[in-house]
């Protein structure tokens, strides 16, 4: 029977645990960061029925728009009362999700069959609904800015950089007059 030489491995032990004691501590931290506890529990909630996560979050108006636009801009001094009117190219739309089957032919050629993917409503709800992938919102054209203030340069400029940040049109799609009274 052989026997085993213990000191010899206490021995490399030590050095080993002397060479590496400090990734054994990140590791050892890291272990009881994972098991420690993240705090109080919250309540379980209700998942998300999917008809809601596909539905839109919120609708564009460009004349709802218009008007918020108006409001803020009426805040910066010397503007006065603020009429915005805003052009854009065509209108919202939605990406739904697809799915699609390919299938060969004989002859080699293939054929595509795409459908949309609808969610089941389940019990609840009465019906199915669109995935929805992605809103895409129109591009902003031009702006018209009429304001009482309209005369000054320094209230010109403010106003533009404005509509400029919150449309991303650039100051030669921007015009700002002076309006009536």
């Amino acid at each position: 029977m052989r026997e085993i030489p213990w000191e010899a491995w206490k021995k490399k032990g030590r050095e080993l645990f002397q060479k590496y004691k400090y990734v054994l501590l990140i590791l050892l931290a890291g272990v009881v960061m994972l098991l420690w506890p993240a705090g109080k529990k919250a309540p379980p909630t209700e998942a998300p029925s999917p008809t809601a996560a596909s539905a839109p979050q919120e609708d564009f108006s460009v004349s709802a728009l218009e008007d918020q636009m108006a409001a803020t801009l009426s805040k910066i001094r010397g503007a006065g009362e603020v009429t915005v009117m805003l052009t854009v190219q065509g209108g919202s739309r939605q990406v739904l999700a697809m799915d699609e089957k390919s299938t060969r032919r004989a002859d080699g050629g293939s054929e595509t069959q795409s459908t949309t993917v609808v969610v089941s409503g389940g019990a609840s709800a009465a019906g199915n609904s669109p995935v929805l992938i992605q809103q895409l919102y129109p591009k902003f054209q031009g702006a018209l800015v009429v304001c009482s203030g309209g005369e000054d340069a320094g209230v010109r400029l403010k106003l533009m950089e404005a509509v400029s940040a919150l449309t991303g049109l650039g100051t030669d799609k921007i015009s700002i007059c002076k309006g009536k009274g």
